[in-house]
């Protein structure tokens, strides 16, 4: 079913309703991931401990791991508490007040951002004139972050999660050719896991436009690990916890050699994130084809009241 369906799933993008509706079976990514070895990422330790549950690792973590020192997985960082809870409030309240499109795979989305292409790799500006004011403060406070340092947010997306709808995320790499190495996400309302599970693209070099990180991987954050470091997460699956009103960032091999996810299983409530994303360097002041995002960026510093937009816009 490639079209696109009521509910706005379409293709192997399922939700509860549509699979009753139309007697879909679903893959089972707990399940497929259940059967690998798993792994916790504990923010505190920045290393992953061994088991399934955050929980329980954030928790052994007050017990010094039991005496386990972990494993290295770099290119995550977590800031707990990200936001206050009044911050949180505020931010609810203004996202409520917005209308939301439905999404694939159970999800509600607000989309602010260019329009762009993904297969013919082609961005133009499409409607996008700026974020809600109510969200200027989140952007302000990644400054205080010094990991975001330099970081022009070009893309704005509120993503609703609920378990009424089964709402979920397949295991996917963001899109290489457009969105640079940061993946930022601000999660509120309810904890969830975002589970890793390690990308080998040597058949597929071009899916998610992998083939485009030849152009700019000199430029990262943080450098990719080889092959040999890869072979030791096979079977293996790593689990991100992402605690209410806190910041996490994948970049580096997270970022490009991992595809990350959000199982069903692990939305419990309500949940709503903030994405947020970045150019890539070719689309960069100073880059190849910044002649083609220059007005974006001008865009992008622009933050409208909400209260004023109309079924025909902004006013």
């Amino acid at each position: 079913m490639d079209y696109p369906r009521p509910c706005g799933c379409k293709g192997r993008r399922t939700c509860l309703g549509c699979e009753k509706d139309f007697d879909i079976k679903r893959i089972d990514y707990s399940s497929i991931f259940k059967g690998c070895k798993a792994y916790s990422f504990c923010p505190h330790c920045h290393k992953i401990f061994s088991g399934w549950n955050t929980d329980v690792v954030l928790a052994d973590h007050e017990r010094n791991h039991n005496g386990d020192r972990g494993e290295d997985y770099p290119g995550v960082y977590i800031e707990l508490d990200f936001l206050s809870a009044k911050e949180e409030d505020n931010l609810m309240k203004g996202i409520d007040e917005m209308q939301w499109d439905i999404s694939q795979s159970g999800r509600r989305k607000q989309n602010f951002g260019p329009k762009t292409n993904f297969k013919k790799t082609k961005v133009k500006v499409g409607g996008f004139e700026g974020f809600p004011k109510f969200s200027e403060f989140v952007q302000r406070k990644f400054e205080q972050v010094p990991l975001m340092r330099g970081f022009q947010t070009i893309e704005q997306c509120s993503l609703e999660y609920t378990p009424e709808r089964g709402a979920s995320i397949d295991p996917h790499i963001d899109d290489c050719w457009i969105w640079g190495e940061r993946v930022v996400t601000v999660n509120m309302l309810s904890d969830s896991v975002l589970t890793m599970s390690g990308y080998r693209c040597i058949d597929e070099k071009n899916r998610y436009n992998l083939d485009f990180l030849d152009r700019y991987k000199d430029k990262l954050i943080s450098g990719l690990v080889d092959e040999s470091v890869l072979d030791k997460f096979h079977n293996r699956i790593v689990r991100i916890p992402m605690p209410r009103r806190s910041l996490l960032v994948l970049y580096g091999s997270p970022r490009y050699q991992w595809e990350h996810a959000v199982l069903r299983e692990d939305i419990l409530e309500r949940r709503v994130c903030l994405a947020y994303r970045e150019f890539t360097p070719m689309y960069l002041e100073g880059g190849s084809d910044y002649s083609k995002s220059e007005e974006v960026f001008k865009l992008a510093q622009n933050f409208w009241d909400h209260l004023e937009v109309s079924t025909d816009g902004i006013n």
